[in-house]
């Protein structure tokens, strides 16, 4: 049921959707929260993947498939040559060996791209490349290093017998005409794209990749690059976002920085051309935070207020069909949400899995975590020895705490924390962690988080 959040959210259930009532909470705080996992159901009821487009057969790789790939060729679409050596008729080496080598007379050579233009007669040899063509009359190939030519080159002895099909690659060896190669949904890899390319495709259909409106809002903030000074600081949670946005597959539209004015915040929350909308910054209860208040007015805010840490003054809603995600201005808060709510929704909308694309470690706990029931943690974590250690620090704006940590812990609901000794799962920060060789890696969780 989404009535507990709506009565404080600020939105009423119409029919299966909401109509907005806006309500200022700035300065008031927040009646209730809502669970995490009702904002997830939420979404994924209501988030599908976006309509194909064609992409490029040199950009296509990371991105997923719409359609059916299937071979209208045959790949190869001739007989060619699986070594360097000689392209004979079979039979004909029958009886040979070291002590008893047969003559062949040379006729050619025939390469990869250049075929040679005759046809065996009887008795007859062309030199051949891995990858050729294999010539007309022939039937198999002799490798070369049981063989040897005349020092004129006009004959070989061979000293080993060949028969028929040796060494030699068939039409459709590799795809045959009409063979399913990938299919929809699959996200495409390098050595796909290769297959794709071989079978003479220029482009593939793919999901089309979600746009994305960033909104960092913020007196107090300068341009990344910048160096802090006065009582300004610099804008951390734009490149941040901008990592996860790439790694879940999203399309990043041209943003700047917004005073907290509600004019522009506005104005760029209403953008058509975007997907999804990112607000970062404005999303709490303070006296500049905006953002929520819009939401209402230009659509509806779905939920404001979520039973997490850190996070908890996050939001949804939508304006139109483009889904609107507050992200608190707090580093890690703002991580925090982004990985609960708006990363599933990008990667669904791409096409991708909504799972947290995290390797995972279950590991045992070296200190207790403290949580209380009723409310999900994003517990920073580090990796010692073989065991998951929270990092003290609890501060919702220390960026730098997940700089040292390796990963992060999940701590549901049900639970009022985790005492020491607990075995965790661990969502690795880096995929190529080298935790230890002995502990059980999972790739990546099975849990839709």
């Amino acid at each position: 049921m989404l009535l507990p959040a709506l009565l404080f959210s600020g939105s009423v259930p119409l029919f299966g959707d909401t109509i907005s009532m806006v309500r200022d909470v700035r300065m008031r705080g927040f009646a209730d929260r809502v669970d995490v996992e009702e904002v997830e159901r939420f979404l994924e009821e209501r988030v599908h993947s976006l309509s194909p487009e064609e992409v490029p057969l040199l950009e296509c790789v990371g991105r997923v498939l719409a359609e059916e790939i299937r071979a209208e060729v045959d790949v190869p679409g001739f007989p060619r040559s699986a070594m360097d050596g000689y392209a004979i008729r079979g039979e004909e080496t029958f009886g040979a060996s070291d002590y008893n080598p047969i003559r062949f007379e040379l006729i050619g050579t025939t390469l990869p791209g250049s075929p040679f233009p005759g046809e065996l007669a009887e008795g007859q040899a062309v030199r051949i490349m891995t990858g050729a063509p294999l010539p007309d009359g022939a039937d198999a190939v002799v490798k070369a290093e049981v063989c040897h030519e005349d020092p004129e080159g006009e004959a070989v002895h061979i000293s080993e017998a060949a028969p028929p099909r040796k060494n030699v690659g068939a039409v459709g060896e590799d795809i045959g005409r009409g063979d399913l190669l990938l299919g929809p949904g699959r996200c495409i890899r390098p050595q796909d794209a290769g297959v794709i390319s071989s079978i003479g495709r220029s482009a593939v259909s793919c999901v089309r990749r979600p746009r994305v409106r960033l909104v960092v809002t913020g007196d107090e903030l300068l341009p990344a690059g910048e160096k802090p000074r006065g009582a300004q600081i610099v804008d951390s949670n734009s490149v941040v976002l901008r990592g996860l946005m790439a790694r879940d597959g999203a399309s990043l539209l041209p943003f700047e920085i917004l005073p907290d004015r509600p004019d522009r915040i506005r104005e760029v929350m209403a953008d058509p051309d975007a997907d999804v909308v990112l607000v970062s910054g404005g999303s709490s209860v303070g006296q500049e935070d905006h953002a929520p208040r819009l939401l209402s007015e230009l659509g509806s805010l779905d939920f404001h207020g979520i039973s997490m840490r850190p996070a908890s003054p996050a939001g949804v809603g939508r304006i139109g069909d483009r889904f609107v995600f507050l992200l608190p201005g707090n580093p890690v808060s703002c991580l925090s949400a982004y990985e609960f709510f708006a990363g599933p929704t990008l990667r669904a909308m791409g096409g991708l899995s909504r799972r947290w694309p995290h390797r995972t470690v279950s590991l045992p706990l070296a200190r207790k975590i403290a949580s209380a029931v009723g409310r999900t943690d994003y517990v920073r974590v580090s990796i010692e020895n073989g065991q998951v250690f929270p990092i003290a620090t609890s501060g919702a704006s220390i960026l730098s705490s997940t700089v040292r940590a390796s990963g992060a812990v999940i701590v549901s609901r049900e639970h009022e924390g985790m005492a020491e000794g607990t075995e965790v799962e661990v969502l690795l920060y880096d995929q190529d962690l080298d935790v230890q060789t002995d502990l059980r890696v999972g790739t990546p969780s099975g849990e839709k988080r």
